[in-house]
């Protein structure tokens, strides 16, 4: 494979993600849509992975490279599974992280602990003639009381995972990459990421 055909562009302007990603695919060369043309999606649905395989084949098509994205969210289940899909518009329009966190408080204020929640995401590779590979990661856990941490974006200062004593947003990138959905997610999509390169060029 030459060094070219190892770079992959994430389909995102989300630096977090952006970065996330690169940590957990740590052995291809990566850069995000800030780093070229706009790109315009079509309005994201409820199903992960439809978002994502659209998300991926847009971009690698408009790009004309090969691209990965993800389609994530949190999934409570005292909330039926809310707010699932819709995780990073939770809340209303206007709300920044901390905003859909705090609203995601206050829906869960009159249930009791443990509030059983898991993230989940769906990752996809494409290339721009169309093929593409989706893989799946979860990572089981609860919601606090309240937010703790500084690190990591999103839900994470809420999220405990599963046998774990601290939040996603207290623990070491390393630690979180282990264990988060996304890390489960790209790590499983890896081995679908390298077929599809070996026979492509750009």
């Amino acid at each position: 494979m030459t060094i070219a055909a190892r770079k992959l562009v994430v389909a995102t302007g989300n630096a977090h993600k952006t970065r996330e990603i690169a940590r957990i695919l740590g052995r291809f060369e990566m850069s995000s849509l800030v780093n070229h043309p706009p790109v315009e999606f079509p309005a994201e649905g409820g199903d992960y992975f439809d978002n994502a395989r659209v998300k991926a084949i847009v971009a690698a098509r408009a790009i004309g490279t090969a691209c990965v994205a993800d389609d994530s969210g949190l999934e409570v289940a005292a909330l039926g599974g809310a707010p699932g899909a819709y995780s990073a518009r939770y809340g209303g329009a206007g709300l920044d992280d901390r905003g859909r966190l705090e609203a995601l408080l206050t829906a869960l204020q009159s249930f009791p602990t443990p509030r059983e929640a898991r993230f989940f995401c769906a990752a996809a590779v494409a290339l721009p003639d169309g093929r593409c590979q989706v893989a799946e990661g979860v990572c089981e856990g609860q919601i606090l009381m309240q937010a703790k941490g500084d690190s990591g974006f999103g839900y994470d200062p809420i999220f405990l995972p599963e046998g774990q004593v601290r939040v996603m947003a207290e623990l070491a990138d390393v630690e979180k990459d282990g264990l988060s959905h996304r890390g489960r997610a790209f790590r499983a999509l890896e081995p679908a990421i390298e077929e599809l390169l070996a026979g492509w060029r750009e």
